[in-house]
């Protein structure tokens, strides 16, 4: 019970500052109109910032519900990430891979000239 009353109370104290710094930046835009412009910006800005902090903190409650059940679902927090019984191959002369020899390079040679323009395209 203890923890609905903080989450009640944490959400809304987040619903107060968006309502806040939207009543902030309404009345900066509602200036433009003299004082009654500032009045109504900081009226509809606080309304709009309370409403838009509500619905995003719902979004980040249902969108890590969904992240916890994916992750029991890929083994992150239940069970065992990754897939340890597959057998590889041994490697034949020691190396794994040509480029972890130093036989290729990753890096492409840079090619010669000078940059071709648009209208060189065509």
């Amino acid at each position: 019970m203890k923890d609905d009353k903080s989450s009640k109370r944490k959400h809304l104290e987040h619903e107060a500052e968006g309502a806040g710094m939207a009543a902030v930046a309404g009345a900066a835009l509602g200036s433009i109109a003299g004082p009654p412009g500032a009045i109504a910006g900081a009226l509809v800005g606080a309304a709009m910032g309370a409403a838009s902090a509500s619905v995003m903190e719902k979004n980040i409650a249902t969108t890590s519900d969904d992240e916890k059940k994916l992750d029991d679902e890929i083994g992150v927090t239940k069970g065992e990430l990754g897939a340890p019984n597959l057998k590889h191959p041994p490697a034949k002369v020691g190396a794994y891979s040509g480029a972890s020899a130093g036989a290729t390079s990753s890096t492409p040679s840079p090619t010669e000239g000078p940059m071709p323009t648009p209208d060189d395209d065509d």
